[in-house]
């Protein structure tokens, strides 16, 4: 450990946590077309292990703060990062769908913790170019999990043993942290300054902003957190029983959905100032309904893992430019209460739209799903397209 500078030893760990908040996130979307065939479960179920995570990680991430204020940032990491370990360990012993919810109790938990306390962390000691690394390491980790959980299940046969493997790779990321520990109890740095003042610009006034407008920007944030999550839950059913390919394939399909959301962010991060939030918006929701709609059609496999790819790279700037957009649109004090219920209304979306394109696929179809997020976008667009008008 003393090899290693301090501050670089911390960052490299830093980047390690959101690598392993991201493994798990498409472990349901390339593992449950075996897993409900095992369990014998209806394609919808799949919603009750989403809403599950989803509403813990909500709930871990509101308690993060008191959490992280009395015990520290690094204990909270490593007693989160076992959390997940475990439940994905408990995944790969699971006798029955009831055990796998409560083994998604943890695995939301341990997550919405880690999320919330290590942002915090970074927002407090670093600057904004190592927070916009931090969430490519999460599309990292949310690239490689489906990829390693359809190579297991393929050599193995057996969709516990990819569990298992992502399992016991949390487990041994958690005793890293563990080993590690004393470098988050070092002194720190306040963030630095690493870009020029911007000059002066009029702001809106409450008074000025529609009330609509409040409630209209959150809803953006649900319509487009549940077409991304509906589409990594449900892609690789779709590829596997309705394109005919195999579990390796779709898997890698999904890898490179979640590869061309992280690539993508990268990129625009290189070329965001050479246009507004507003216009990435429109490009990204472009690129996204041309993706959805090659997935949507009923062509060959590879078509639709283009469609995948295309998809990715449109969702890649829409959901932070979004939020960087939210400081523009409203007083500096509405916009600290909008990032709140825009969050609150991503959960919402991360959550329900997914199972209810369950629901919808068990009554009419797995055809339907990806009409039903184009709807999703096209509800984006239009609400966008409002919204910029009236702010």
């Amino acid at each position: 450990m003393s090899r290693i500078p301090q501050s670089t030893g911390l960052l490299l760990l830093i980047y390690l946590c959101f690598i392993s908040l991201g493994l798990p996130d498409g472990v349901l979307g390339a593992g449950w077309p075996a897993i409900r065939a095992d369990l014998g479960q209806p394609l919808a179920a799949v919603g009750w292990m989403t809403l599950t995570v989803t509403i813990c990680a909500g709930l871990s991430s509101w308690f993060a703060a008191p959490l992280t204020r009395r015990w520290g940032t690094g204990p909270i990491v490593v007693v989160s990062g076992g959390m997940t370990a475990l439940a994905l360990l408990g995944f790969a012993f699971a006798p029955t769908f009831v055990w796998l919810l409560l083994m998604a109790v943890p695995l939301g938990w341990g997550a919405g913790a880690v999320d919330a306390s290590v942002n915090h962390f970074v927002a407090k000691h670093y600057s904004a170019r190592h927070m916009n690394w931090l969430h490519g390491s999460w599309g990292i980790g949310a690239s490689t999990g489906p990829l390693l959980m359809g190579v297991v299940m393929v050599q193995t046969g057996q969709w516990t043993y990819g569990v298992l493997t992502l399992g016991l790779i949390q487990l041994a990321i958690t005793a890293v942290l563990w080993f590690y520990l004393p470098l988050w109890l070092r002194p720190l740095p306040q963030v630095p300054v690493d870009k020029p003042a911007l000059p002066p610009t009029s702001r809106p006034s409450r008074q000025g902003v529609p009330t609509r407008a409040a409630w209209m920007a959150p809803l953006c944030f649900l319509f487009y957190v549940g077409a991304e999550a509906g589409v990594g839950l449900w892609a690789v059913s779709i590829l596997v029983q309705e394109r005919g390919l195999s579990l390796v394939q779709a898997g890698m399909g999904l890898s490179l959905y979640f590869g061309a959301i992280t690539l993508g962010r990268f990129a625009v991060g290189l070329v965001a100032h050479r246009m507004h939030n507003r216009q990435w918006v429109r490009v990204g929701l472009g690129l996204a309904l041309l993706g959805a709609g090659l997935f949507a059609l009923p062509l060959p496999g590879s078509i639709g893992l283009l469609g995948l790819v295309l998809m990715g790279c449109g969702c890649a700037p829409i959901f932070p430019s979004l939020m960087a957009e939210t400081t523009e649109r409203f007083p500096a004090e509405m916009a600290r209460t909008l990032v709140s219920r825009q969050m609150v209304f991503s959960y919402l979306g991360g959550s329900l739209v997914p199972a209810s394109l369950g629901l919808l696929a068990t009554w009419i179809g797995l055809t339907w799903v990806m009409p039903g997020v184009i709807l999703l976008l096209l509800g984006l667009l239009v609400t966008t397209q409002r919204l910029d008008r009236i702010t």
